[in-house]
């Protein structure tokens, strides 16, 4: 697989990540509007991943997520994948695709927020809080030199902070057809 464009690269996401949000959201009984919320976290979750494995897509499946288009402005093409360490020219694609993913997460940041059920609203809070600490670990790590991940520590911390302030105590606000639970 190869991407001619970001919008290309988050179609592919819209057809791969959003169902599965999609279907928690229709599981949980949640309103069908927030897919408009729901669809940009998982495809930002998405983007992420492929940032984070982007030398072993490239080697073992020989998939690239970045847009070929881009690699070439930069004077680069796929190859540079296999690299040791992200070039410079690398490192600021990646960035504009981080942008990209940022702007995403800016979509999906109220989704917790909006939520009925009190567990997946949690759930939602941690993982867009997570998926913010990745985004701004990979604009400070290599993917290509290391596999750029949360320790089990940060995880927790980012987890538990984002369930708290975001979807949990501080972060929801109460509708009123709530019970107090």
């Amino acid at each position: 697989g190869r991407y001619q464009s970001w919008d290309e690269l988050i179609d592919y996401c819209y057809r791969s990540a959003s169902p599965v949000g999609r279907f928690l959201l229709d599981l949980h009984g949640e309103d069908p509007a927030l897919y408009a919320a729901s669809d940009p976290l998982c495809n930002a979750l998405q983007v992420i991943n492929h940032l984070q494995d982007l030398a072993e897509d490239y080697r073992e499946i020989d998939r690239v997520y970045v847009p070929e288009p881009w690699l070439h402005d930069a004077g680069l093409d796929v190859s540079v994948m296999a690299a040791p360490t992200m070039p410079p020219g690398l490192r600021q694609i990646v960035d504009r695709m981080l942008d990209g993913t940022d702007a995403l997460l800016e979509k999906s940041a109220r989704l917790a927020g909006a939520m009925k059920d009190r567990r997946l609203a949690m759930e939602t809070a941690a993982i867009q809080s997570l998926a913010e600490r990745l985004s701004r670990e990979l604009r400070g790590r290599d993917p290509l030199a290391e596999r750029v991940k949360l320790d089990k520590v940060q995880m927790l911390v980012t987890a538990v902070a984002g369930t708290v302030f975001k979807g949990g105590l501080f972060g929801r606000r109460q509708r009123p057809d709530q019970r107090a639970e």
